[in-house]
């Protein structure tokens, strides 16, 4: 006889929410650093969404921050989410990229300086990062960049990256030892990071959040340049951020964060990774700005993703409602939007976020 084994407590939380907050368990809706707003606390209290950005930038420092997540996390009520905690995530990357600034932050260098350095030394900085941010209640941070520039010669010309100094370097292999060696650290001081944007922006002119129509029409299903991102799965990063861009030789017809063939078949499939799948801004980025809101985060979870972001809050509730309405008219994306419901509770059982049963 074969037992079946008691149901996880993610499972039994799952089972006790309504669609409506299964729904929120697959968004992080932003909200501004200095302190929630109308359409931040509207979204996290009507529409259950159990996840939360912090933008925009602060020199106000960590004992500052921390008050502003206190008061975010008390949203986190019965009625909200079941009482399940926040995956509290912000951008701190370092250099021109760093939400989190003054008294209990470090000065990050930029990536591009990060990358002289020893890998072992930086692992050993980015533990007293990630310290500063968990001390702060941030318990994701969306970082390192593992996209690799091709040249020094062509970083201003790649408007993303390059042209802030956010890649470290410029080959795959040492973009590999600094980018795990930063989630490494992170990692250390129990932050998860989320690798980013695969498979990879280092090679466009245009960036997605200002431009339509970006393309990479180099990058291809077994790009040489994927290899940080490889190297970062073997590692152990627990999540991983989909570029907005097109790829014409992996996917002509779906821009990455829409493509089944790159979530499902390149990063889940090629590399195996098993974790938080978690897209770009799918609001305000110019790319996506023929689809529907309403398309969008239906869209990224349909090819694969599990946790949709929205930065600008006041368009969550037309994210939302699109994931909601599709899942109540077709079973089979209602289980997609269980399944990964149920990824973001069991990543949240393992970082004690779970009311006690």
């Amino acid at each position: 006889m074969s037992q079946t084994s008691a149901p996880s407590r993610a499972q039994q939380i799952l089972a006790s929410m309504t669609l409506e907050q299964r729904v929120g368990q697959v968004m992080m809706v932003g909200t501004p650093v200095t302190g929630a707003d109308a359409a931040s606390l509207d979204a996290l209290r009507r529409l259950h969404i159990g996840n939360v950005f912090l933008k925009g930038r602060t020199t106000a420092g960590a004992a500052a921050v921390s008050a502003v997540v206190a008061a975010l996390k008390a949203e986190a009520t019965p009625g909200a989410t079941l009482g399940v905690g926040q995956f509290v995530a912000t951008d701190q990357e370092g250099g021109n990229v760093q939400i989190l600034r003054g008294p209990g932050f470090s000065d990050i260098p930029a990536a591009i300086d990060q990358g002289a350095m020893d890998p072992a030394a930086l692992r050993a900085a980015a533990r007293t990062w990630g310290r500063e941010l968990a001390a702060a209640g941030v318990n994701v941070n969306l970082a390192p960049v593992l996209d690799t520039v091709p040249s020094a010669e062509f970083a201003p010309s790649n408007a993303p990256i390059g042209k802030w100094g956010r890649e470290y370097a410029y080959s795959p292999e040492a973009v590999a030892s600094h980018g795990v060696a930063f989630a490494q650290g992170m990692a250390d001081a129990g932050v998860a990071t989320a690798p980013k944007h695969f498979p990879g922006l280092g090679r466009v002119t245009a960036n997605t959040d200002v431009s339509a129509g970006v393309a990479d029409p180099v990058t291809g299903r077994h790009d040489p340049y994927l290899a940080p991102f490889s190297a970062a799965v073997h590692a152990g990063a627990p999540w991983a951020m989909i570029s907005n861009a097109r790829y014409p030789a992996i996917d002509g017809a779906n821009d990455a964060v829409f493509s089944p063939t790159v979530i499902q078949g390149m990063l889940r499939g090629d590399l195996g990774f098993r974790g938080i799948v978690v897209s770009d801004d799918i609001c305000d980025a110019a790319q996506l700005a023929s689809v529907p809101p309403e398309g969008r985060g239906s869209g990224f979870l349909a090819a694969g993703g599990t946790v949709a972001l929205c930065t600008n809050q006041n368009l969550a509730p037309r994210v939302w409602a699109g994931i909601a309405e599709r899942a109540k008219a077709d079973p089979a994306f209602a289980r997609t939007v269980d399944a990964a419901a149920l990824a973001v509770l069991t990543a949240k059982e393992s970082a004690g976020l779970l009311p006690r049963g």
